[in-house]
């Protein structure tokens, strides 16, 4: 460690509201990057820090009794906090309000993911669920066991594979969707059209253009006037930042709720850094300020915090990723890289009506975003020409017989 990591960093306390994925890798990173001094997680959860992805998977089926990080928090001096709700933040005097008191900080990394979004009147209602930690995945295990009628409200990517898991249990699983289509707020009609028959074939019923009017105890009421008998509802219909607790901090918001930050995850007040769920950041690259809700936010967020808090913002670097995230639904592995919003051409790579094929977006001929469904080597090779800002050869970037990296014409990054 050098001279100036241990002036920066010795007998000061970084402090970590947020004890997912997020908040949990940037006290691993610290650690790595020779932060000497102390530093608290905070969770609102009982129980280990644990990651969130098998939950609609492993550990929803059965498969897995968790998913907790391999961690050792004693091993790094990391003093963990658990069942701790961060409840307010006085900046001016660094400290940040908790459920078990005042915590004060030298530096404060705010890191409290998102909460999902709830119907309304169906908060105290029975067999009503979300599905976003590990208590949620362990109280629907039972309904899956038991081969339940479920319903499940969002076709987004959390309903997808909810409605995956229950088929595989052997449940009877009808997905109600608002919009015309499935992943309406993810990918344009033309592309997420290829994935409706997706639910059929799997033997789930698909609802769409239908929103639900009522929820009853046994039942969902939809708009039509429909009544789908339910054991158990499902509402996957997205996550808003956790921020609320933050009002009247000073610290500013975006209109979506999420925590503003600069290019290097800074907030607008001193000594305070948010980073995944609940941080929005401007991306150089898409020329827009981006909320990304995904696991690779968050572990890739957290080493950009790190380096600026042990090393200061003129040695550590600009946090500009290429968004990815990946899916399993219906017997299909998907991955998306980039962000698709500015392109102006789409083509496809393969028949979407099979089941390997891909969808590349560009801008201006520059490949800005890729849709990977059943074909992970275009996936690998296309985030690596997003991030070298690759134009492509129509016709080859067409051909799936051909690479991707094979449909090159010039980068303009190393």
């Amino acid at each position: 460690m050098s001279e100036q990591t241990k002036t920066a960093s010795g007998g000061r306390t970084v402090v970590i509201a947020g004890a997912g994925m997020a908040g949990v890798q940037t006290a691993v990173a610290l650690r790595e990057q020779g932060w000497d001094g102390t530093i608290r997680l905070v969770g609102a959860e009982p129980h280990d820090p644990y990651d969130r992805p098998p939950l609609s998977k492993a550990v929803l089926l059965g498969k897995a009794e968790g998913s907790a990080f391999a961690v050792d928090f004693g091993s790094l001096s990391i003093d963990l906090s658990l069942g701790v709700e961060a409840t307010g933040l006085r900046p001016d005097e660094h400290v940040l309000e908790t459920t078990a008191g005042p915590v004060p900080y030298d530096v404060l990394v705010i890191a409290t993911g998102a909460d999902p979004v709830s119907l309304p009147g169906s908060a105290d209602l029975p067999g009503v669920h979300v599905l976003r930690t590990l208590d949620d995945a362990e109280r629907l295990r039972p309904v899956l066991a038991g081969q339940h009628d479920v319903v499940a409200v969002g076709a987004g990517w959390i309903g997808a594979e909810f409605a995956t898991a229950a088929r595989e249990a052997g449940c009877r699983v009808t997905v109600v969707e608002a919009a015309d289509r499935p992943l309406a707020g993810a990918l344009p009609a033309e592309v997420a059209a290829h994935m409706t028959d997706w639910y059929a074939q799997a033997g789930a019923r698909l609802l769409t253009g239908t929103g639900v009017a009522a929820l009853e105890p046994g039942a969902v009421v939809l708009a039509d006037g429909t009544r789908l008998p339910a054991d158990a509802v499902v509402v996957g219909i997205g996550a808003r930042p956790a921020t609320g607790w933050l009002a009247g901090s000073g610290i500013e918001l975006a209109g979506d709720g999420s925590v503003v930050t600069d290019d290097r995850l800074h907030t607008s007040r001193p000594d305070v850094y948010a980073v995944g769920d609940c941080a929005s950041f401007p991306s150089a690259r898409y020329g827009e300020r981006l909320l990304v809700h995904h696991w690779d936010n968050a572990l890739q967020g957290p080493r950009t915090v790190a380096e600026n808090i042990v090393h200061g913002p003129d040695e550590a670097p600009v946090y500009d990723p290429v968004p990815y995230f990946w899916s399993e639904q219906f017997g299909r592995f998907v991955q998306y890289a980039g962000h698709h919003a500015a392109a102006d051409e789409m083509i496809w790579r393969g028949d979407p009506e099979g089941a390997a094929w891909t969808v590349c977006w560009l801008r201006s001929g520059v490949l800005v975003a890729l849709l990977a469904v059943g074909r992970p080597r275009d996936l690998a090779q296309g985030r690596r020409l997003i991030e070298q800002g690759a134009a492509l050869d129509r016709e080859k970037a067409a051909d799936a017989s051909v690479p991707l990296k094979g449909a090159v014409l010039a980068v303009s990054a190393p």
